[in-house]
């Protein structure tokens, strides 16, 4: 079974088994995190969302990615910027659809 579930803005194609990252969750790692909000599954597609279904998941670890380099700057006038930013992100595991 596949479903699509929507969280943090951000649409997962996901089926039983898989491993996905999404935006942090504040959630403890080993804990069960439902999403109700399911745009597709079984086939069935919702309007816009499909009643009575969820997505389970296991959160599997909480960190942040690799970092990356933020450069703003302005021609001409000796103005120049960098800055660093980790995005905080959550691991989780895909347990049941339905």
């Amino acid at each position: 079974m596949k479903a699509i579930f929507e969280t943090g803005g951000k649409q997962y194609y996901v089926s039983v088994g898989d491993v996905i990252y999404v935006e942090k969750l504040d959630a403890e790692v080993g804990s069960d995190v439902t999403f109700d909000k399911v745009l597709f599954a079984n086939g069935v597609a919702g309007n816009p969302y499909v009643d009575k279904m969820s997505v389970v998941c296991t959160v599997e670890k909480q960190g942040k990615n690799k970092k990356i380099k933020v450069f703003k700057y302005r021609p001409k006038k000796k103005y120049r910027k960098t800055q660093g930013h980790r995005q905080p992100y959550t691991k989780l595991v895909v347990k049941k659809i339905g």
